[in-house]
């Protein structure tokens, strides 16, 4: 039979996500988890995968256009059919529907029975499929507690995906009355995450009513939804009532076209489209008019080409969306400070200048980032707080015994931080190969989750774009980041008094003054630029 492929809900108020390419077309076999699509929710860039094998029949988007969640987003043809009731069903999806619609019958009665003897029920809210062989998440952190009342759309909890971190927001207003997972807590997808407490439709006993009242009130029901303007809040994403506010249209006069009347992007661009529209068959009807309103019309034709002219608005999405979260947590919960120094790496450059022909690779690069990070490693052995996380409350010190130091990286989908695990364990070279890994990974848009997560340090080198000296911000919960400056060639005295030329970085370092002081993150400095201006240091100090 013929299935469709329905986009579930993934993410805090997520309507509807970018098809950025399909991976498979029509006729193509494909089998069970094999990726399908890439798609961009307001969380990163995500795989879709196949839930079942069979024959793709149709992809229902192209590449580009905007996919909407609960709608179908390819369809496949699976083998063998299946028996009901000694029938089998049809290839047809509308037959499919049918014949759920007559098996959902009896239950439909049954919620009817109940909801007249109680006025709630609780429903259970089970985690979607969220992403290419996704079968569990981490539950970060709660957002609510049992016995609260939430509304549709409202954040519930954070869960660290195969991707990302993602918000999972309320399908429905209510009361939360269970969460099936503590803090820290693996939540199986396809399973219930948390119970909610819903009222009932009041108008469910109504359902007994006779014909003839039902008929009567059929051509009212069409009077009113031929009406375009609803009364009432407006449902939509934040993005879609940003563009709303800008083009100054009225969210509550636009009609939507999503489940129950949620308003997309293109529904405000056709209810502007057709404001466009009224206003040209006006200017024609003032063409028609004499020669004095003519002539009034053409002193107005200045003004209202200037009003129809409007700001771009780009919603915030993916990994974009995520870091601005995090950064505006950052900087509201920790006191930054900010510890500037000056590196000598001309030996250093030296170095690596007669160590880079050998040991190159398409596998690895050996740039001056593997160098950086393994002497950062050995200044952490003596400075151990650098490498430390403290709790919510700051009560707690955890000192990190690996050092897992990571490297922002300038993707396609935005800022992402993976980290090189276990530093001190890890020769340069070794450090060299996992650095050319994960750039290449994170430029695509497709690092591992276990690559992103248990960061201990941080590494931002904005000098590779041309920066000197930066404020970077701390990549919670870490106590520490470091931004390198971009390498130039400048005069500085010798020891005898002699101007020559030196290869000078800027290093700039923001630190967490709940847990570092000014004195510490200065010997700590000290310590890593005397590795790096002396290569041989570094050498005896390695084990």
């Amino acid at each position: 039979m013929i299935k469709d492929f329905i986009l579930p809900d993934i993410g805090e108020g997520v309507v509807e996500c970018e098809l950025v390419e399909w991976l498979v077309k029509e006729g193509d076999t494909v089998v069970e988890d094999q990726p399908i699509a890439d798609v961009m929710t307001d969380k990163a860039l995500v795989q879709i995968p196949a839930p079942f094998a069979g024959v793709v029949t149709k992809l229902y988007y192209a590449k580009g256009d905007i996919a909407k969640v609960h709608a179908p987003l390819y369809a496949v043809q699976i083998e063998g059919a299946v028996e009901i009731a000694g029938e089998s069903v049809t290839a047809e999806p509308a037959a499919a529907v049918a014949t759920v619609a007559k098996a959902a019958e009896p239950v439909a009665v049954t919620n009817a029975t109940t909801s007249s003897s109680s006025s709630v029920s609780i429903e259970e809210f089970l985690l979607p499929d969220i992403g290419e062989g996704i079968v569990e998440c981490e539950l970060v952190e709660w957002l609510v507690s049992e016995g609260d009342w939430v509304e549709e759309d409202q954040p519930i909890a954070d869960v660290m995906t195969d991707k990302a971190l993602v918000q999972i927001p309320a399908i429905k207003a209510g009361k939360i009355a269970k969460l099936h997972y503590r803090k820290g807590q693996l939540a199986k997808v396809h399973a219930p995450l948390f119970a909610i407490e819903v009222e009932q439709a009041a108008s469910a006993p109504a359902a007994t009513t006779n014909t003839d009242t039902v008929a009567n009130a059929a051509p009212a029901a069409q009077a009113v939804s031929a009406e375009p303007a609803r009364q009432g809040k407006a449902l939509a994403s934040p993005a879609v009532r940003r563009m709303a506010r800008s083009l100054d249209i009225d969210l509550s006069r636009v009609p939507g076209t999503g489940k129950h009347g949620r308003v997309y992007k293109e529904d405000i661009t056709r209810f502007q489209q057709g404001a466009s529209n009224v206003s040209a068959s006006s200017a024609t009807q003032v063409k028609e008019a004499p020669v004095q309103a003519t002539q009034a019309s053409q002193t107005q034709v200045p003004t209202s080409t200037v009003t129809q002219r409007a700001d771009t608005v780009e919603p915030i999405r993916g990994v974009k969306a995520v870091m601005a979260r995090m950064m505006v947590e950052s900087v509201s919960s920790i006191p930054h400070f900010t510890y500037c120094e000056e590196f000598d790496l001309t030996d250093l450059v030296a170095l690596r200048e007669s160590m880079k022909v050998k040991y190159s690779s398409d596998e690895v690069k050996l740039t001056m980032m593997p160098f950086f990070m393994k002497s950062m490693s050995l200044a952490l052995s003596q400075f151990p707080v650098m490498n430390s996380q403290v709790n919510a409350d700051c009560t707690e010190l955890t000192y990190k015994a690996r050092h897992n130091i990571g490297m922002a990286v300038d993707s396609k989908v935005g800022l992402l931080v993976p980290n090189i695990k276990d530093v001190q364990d890890k020769s340069i070279l070794e450090v060299a190969a996992e650095i050319t890994r994960l750039t290449q990974a994170a430029r695509s848009g497709r690092v591992a989750p276990a690559d992103l997560k248990d960061g201990t340090i941080s590494i931002s080198n904005i000098g590779a774009l041309g920066g000197t000296v930066a404020t970077p911000i701390i990549n919670k919960p870490e106590v520490a980041i470091v931004a390198l400056g971009k390498l130039q060639t400048l005069p500085r005295f010798n020891a005898k008094g002699e101007v020559e030329a030196r290869q000078i970085m800027q290093v700039s370092w923001s630190g967490d003054h709940r847990v570092i002081d000014g004195g510490t993150i200065a010997r700590f400095c000290n310590l890593w630029k005397q590795y790096l201006e002396q290569p041989q240091e570094m050498l005896l100090a390695m084990r």
